[in-house]
């Protein structure tokens, strides 16, 4: 009965396959079934205009599916993103450069300075509280600093 009704349906049902594809994109996250929808719904448009056989209708939407799949990968590759903050989620890379305070002295490698209202660990050569220094890196959570006056 219900395998009747869908083969009476014909390409109709690569349209209900988009709808289901489309619904599960909504629920589930991350980008997953938009491609296999889009898939669907070119394959359903082909089927609907020329009738090609069911068969010939999974092999076109398999490799619709995989073409879609390598075309978003290739022109929306994050890495090729620009951003005018890049280091918006690397918040120590923010302080590169900038010259701060020691504020708990800096022993045996280990201490803290202070940016803003904000103590950072900082990591560098032995320094005494109130010793201007030099963001020169990062380590983790860790800003490695260097004394200004060993610059000089």
């Amino acid at each position: 009965m219900l395998s009747d009704f869908l083969y009476n349906l014909g390409g109709w049902n690569w349209f209900i396959a988009a709808v289901v594809l489309f619904v599960l994109e909504l629920i589930v996250p991350g980008v997953h079934f938009l491609w296999f929808g889009l898939a669907a719904i070119i394959v359903g448009a082909i089927a609907v205009a020329s009738g090609v056989a069911w068969q010939w209708q999974v092999i076109l939407f398999a490799l619709i599916a995989v073409a879609t799949v390598f075309l978003v990968r290739r022109y929306a590759n994050s890495a090729g993103m620009r951003s005018d903050a890049p280091d918006l989620n690397v918040r120590g890379a923010q302080y590169i450069g900038r010259t701060l305070t020691v504020s708990s002295d800096i022993r045996q490698g280990r201490g803290k300075v202070r940016v803003g209202d904000t103590v950072w660990h900082a990591e560098g050569e032995d320094a005494v509280a109130g010793t201007r220094v030099k963001v020169v890196g990062v380590d983790g959570t860790a800003l490695v600093v260097q004394r200004i006056d060993a610059d000089e």
